[in-house]
């Protein structure tokens, strides 16, 4: 019998001037290793300058791409473009995977051909890796993601390649923080299969200058939610009631204990062990 060919990973890393966070970020990826699997992780960066070649030189599987683009999302497109994977993703500098996350997201891929998009749960943690919250997501609904927010996290969120490649669905550059958000309701639109596993797999860390959670990226939900029709707008608390229900029957505002693995500004090169036995929905960031 021949050997079944590996499935292929491939990781964009989009940078700008973080190589600090980009050293934690790859070495997350590099660890990402299981029989039947190759990864590729290739980094986008804005000339960024000297110290993020520095930052992943210990790492000689990474493809560094250093060339102008027009922000984040073009940078995601620029290194899907060069991807090779049958599954795409992308991770930020300032994100890291827990250990085996790529293991876990081939094999769901395998054993589910009809899922397009997979999503899964993150761990909010500080910048020193310490815990803050939990965030447990399901398959977004349509018009709650156009009135209210997207509450999956793009550092838990895998595609097949076929959707880029085939279906030509690409990031729109035009926006500048909510890229992901109109990503997904273009999906959401054009009946993109979804699912959510409900197992923990990357790390999100506030630092206080997200640009998720930044004032352009408010501008931007509100010119979102400006284009939506009307009478979908008005039914914006239905939407957020019905989300919340979800959410409380599938047991989100009661997480379970948990523990994680993280690389630290502290800890470079060996993951920390984190163990947290009194965990927590509530995100104040996300909630001012």
């Amino acid at each position: 019998m021949s050997t079944p060919s590996p499935v292929v990973i491939s990781v964009i890393t989009p940078s700008f001037r973080q190589a600090g966070w980009l050293k934690l970020c790859a070495a997350s990826v590099a660890d990402q290793r299981a029989p039947g699997l190759e990864v590729e992780h290739i980094v986008q960066d804005s000339l960024s300058g000297p110290e993020v070649a520095e930052a992943v030189r210990p790492f000689p599987g990474i493809s560094l791409n250093s060339e102008k683009d027009e922000g984040m999302y073009d940078a995601i497109n620029r290194g899907w473009t060069k991807a090779r994977g049958d599954i795409l993703c992308w991770l930020n500098c300032d994100e890291q995977y827990l250990p085996g996350t790529l293991e876990v997201v081939a094999a769901y891929f395998r054993d589910h051909p009809e899922t397009e998009v997979l999503f899964a749960d993150a761990v909010i943690v500080d910048d020193e890796g310490g815990y803050v919250c939990s965030r447990q997501v399901l398959t977004p609904h349509l018009y709650h993601t156009l009135t209210c927010h997207l509450q999956t996290f793009s550092c838990a969120t895998f595609f097949r390649a076929s959707l880029i490649r085939e279906k030509n669905f690409k990031l729109d550059s035009r926006w500048k923080a909510d890229g992901d958000a109109d990503l997904i309701i273009r999906m959401l639109q054009s009946g993109v299969r979804m699912a959510a596993m409900g197992r923990y797999l990357s790390t999100f860390v506030d630092h206080g200058g997200n640009l998720g959670l930044s004032p352009l990226a408010q501008q931007e939900h509100r010119e979102r939610r400006a284009e939506t029709p009307k009478i979908i707008q008005l039914l914006k608390p239905l939407w957020k009631l019905l989300h919340r229900l979800r959410r409380w029957s599938h047991g989100h505002y009661r997480p379970e204990p948990l523990a994680y693995e993280i690389y630290t500004p502290a800890s470079p090169q060996r993951r920390v062990h984190v163990e947290v036995p009194q965990p927590t929905f509530y995100w104040a960031a996300r909630m001012q």
